[in-house]
């Protein structure tokens, strides 16, 4: 079962790096940005660039890659979306579940497979949220205790 799943993890890591990979460099070959804007799109190609290598080597059953992928889907656990500072990472898929702080706090859960998403801001919604991305958490937990 565990190779399994670590193999669903690589595809999920190669498929979701490689896509958000060109759509980074996509974005910064192809608009004018501002300072920040432009150090968060090279952020984004480091990431997941970093991620599709994670994936390759963790298909590849290399040790190295187990360890990479384990930072990897670390990175992509949390959610924050506060006034004064935002930041989401999803390379492949993401079930996330959050919750918006104010007066009357609500639940949220939202999904999608084949999708990426990277998100670094100064700023964000009035309302705050914070969550976690369930799938990056359990795949965390395979791979780092599944052995």
């Amino acid at each position: 079962m565990q190779s399994f799943l670590t193999r669903i993890i690589a595809v999920f890591e190669i498929a979701g790096g490689l896509y958000g990979l060109v759509r980074q460099i996509g974005h910064l070959l192809g608009s004018r940005m501002n300072g920040f804007e432009a150090v968060s799109t090279v952020l984004g190609v480091l990431l997941f660039g970093f991620i599709l290598v994670a994936g390759v080597l963790l298909a590849s059953n290399d040790g190295r890659g187990t360890q990479m992928s384990v930072w990897a889907q670390f990175l992509q656990v949390p959610l924050l979306a506060m006034p004064v500072f935002s930041y989401a990472l999803s390379a492949g898929a993401f079930a996330n579940l959050s919750i918006t702080l104010q007066r009357s706090p609500r639940l949220g859960f939202d999904w999608a497979i084949a999708e990426h998403g990277w998100l670094l801001a100064l700023g964000g919604p009035s309302a705050a949220h914070v969550g976690i991305n369930v799938l990056a958490l359990v795949s965390w937990l395979v791979l780092r205790y599944g052995r």
